[in-house]
């Protein structure tokens, strides 16, 4: 898959998702802070001083993680994160995919302390922000699993093994990247074709609003 500022006509076909649908998400929208580990998947720098992630690159990471993450037993492949409009991504990734999930505080010795009764033992670690998530990445460094991180412009990606450059602050954005992996795993697992459609579409990953009562 070349990774250009465009989907290619395969990639609309296997994403079932329109180039003009997954941008409206917002998946390219970086922040105005660029890390040197990030700069090689920033596409341009809007006028506002946002900077822009290249789609294509994201598409295509996208892919190769799901390639990567579908030879896992699903029980081991946990997925953390700490941010509020990720939790119904993740949540909606798990129940397709059968990984597990932990959204909330990350509690110490989670992957570390084996008498630790929630204690859980991975074989890989999927985080929406190195940053943010960074005790599950510490823990999963201390037991030698990879980590496999969405990272936006600002991040510093030291301790992440593999990168999938991407909006990891909005909500419609996380929906759209959890959306695309799970689609992905599933297509690599054999479990779903190309052709199929998904059980869920992109909005039912989102994290909905709640509107306060006047």
């Amino acid at each position: 898959m070349q990774e250009t500022g465009g989907l290619s006509e395969e990639t609309q076909r296997t994403t079932q998702i329109t180039e003009k649908a997954l941008l409206s998400t917002g998946i390219r929208v970086g922040t105005q802070v660029k890390t040197k580990s990030m700069t090689p998947f920033i596409q341009r720098t809007r006028s506002d001083g946002l900077h822009v992630i290249d789609v294509g690159k994201t598409l295509s990471r996208i892919e190769t993680a799901g390639r990567f993450l579908a030879r896992f037993e699903s029980s081991r492949v946990v997925v953390y994160s700490a941010r509020e409009y990720a939790r119904n991504p993740v949540e909606k990734f798990c129940e397709l995919t059968g990984a597990v999930h932990l959204t909330g505080r990350f509690m110490p010795g989670t992957f570390t302390n084996p008498l630790y009764p929630d204690h859980i033992d991975p074989e890989v670690l999927v985080v929406t922000d190195p940053a943010m998530d960074s005790q599950a990445v510490d823990e999963a460094l201390k037991i030698g699993i990879p980590v496999v991180a969405l990272c936006d412009t600002d991040n510093v990606t030291s301790n992440v093994d593999f990168v999938i450059p991407a909006n990891n602050r909005g909500r419609r954005a996380l929906a759209a990247v959890f959306w695309l992996l799970a689609r992905s795993i599933l297509i690599h697992q054999g479990s779903l074709t190309a052709e199929q459609p998904m059980k869920y579409s992109i909005e039912d990953f989102e994290t909905k609003l709640i509107e306060e009562k006047v």
